[in-house]
């Protein structure tokens, strides 16, 4: 049975792969942690396109991925449109910060972007910002460190930072000129959500790509003809530690080792 590849730089990428999961039951996932490599989000564009190339080969040459995921929204500003011209054959589904839909639920048209620099600075996401530029005033909020914390579950930098950028991101509320919508513009974030809520009056909302992608995902295999009727199942990969790729996935998938094939790259 073909399996899905998914692919991150780091842990981040499994809040998307829990989406699919929960959309694609029957599917069998290929999950890539690329952590001997990062952060992403921090480099240049040059740097995380031959990491994306290397990974998306290493998918394809090992277990003849039927589709991927590119669980990144750095990868994907940076290197999606290249990964697909080279692989043609393969259905390729990527992430963009969810402004279409925080833009279109916002009450008072300000909204907050909460990504990494990487993100921020491509060419990509400026027209996508740009193209809201007259429904809604978007401020842009780079969390540096943000993904470094996570990804070494430092729970005292993730506090600490959590509540600087939430500060960055207000102020928070319902009346004119306050942001009421919070797009989580890195896969790493809805990991940490329950922490960035402790700086947020309960009316805000956060959003984040992990079901869009997921019906996405669904969508492309359908239109293949590749969807699965099997029993589902997940192979954990990482070009760093495998136990720290076990250990999130532990905490943030409540994986168990009997559903779970752990290999080394």
């Amino acid at each position: 049975m073909s399996l899905v590849g998914v692919f991150d730089s780091g842990v981040g990428g499994l809040s998307v792969l829990a989406a699919l999961r929960a959309e694609l039951p029957r599917e069998r996932f290929v999950y890539f942690s690329d952590a001997a490599y990062a952060p992403y989000g921090e480099r240049g564009d040059d740097y995380v396109i031959e990491r994306s190339r290397k990974v998306t080969e290493q998918l394809i040459a090992e277990h003849g991925i039927k589709a991927l995921v590119v669980a990144c929204n750095t990868a994907t500003t940076a290197a999606i449109h290249l990964l697909r011209a080279e692989h043609p054959a393969l259905p390729i589904v990527g992430l963009e910060p969810a402004l279409k839909p925080a833009v279109a639920t916002s009450r008072t048209g300000h909204i907050s972007v909460m990504a990494t620099r990487g993100t921020l600075a491509s060419v990509k996401y400026a027209a996508l910002r740009d193209s809201f530029a007259g429904s809604a005033h978007v401020r842009s909020v780079p969390c540096d460190g943000l993904v470094k914390a996570i990804e070494g579950f430092d729970t005292e930098a993730i506090a600490t930072l959590c509540a600087r950028y939430m500060a960055e991101a207000g102020p928070f509320g319902d009346a004119p000129g306050e942001v009421d919508t919070v797009v989580l513009g890195c896969t790493h974030y809805p990991l940490v959500k329950n922490e960035l809520q402790r700086h947020a009056p309960p009316t805000l909302r956060f959003i984040d790509t992990g079901a869009p992608v997921a019906q996405q995902t669904r969508r492309v295999l359908a239109a293949a003809g590749g969807l699965s009727d099997g029993e589902g199942g997940l192979i954990l990969q990482s070009s760093g530690d495998q136990s720290v790729l076990e250990a999130a996935a532990a905490r943030w998938l409540q994986t168990s080792p009997q559903g779970t094939t752990a290999t080394s790259a």
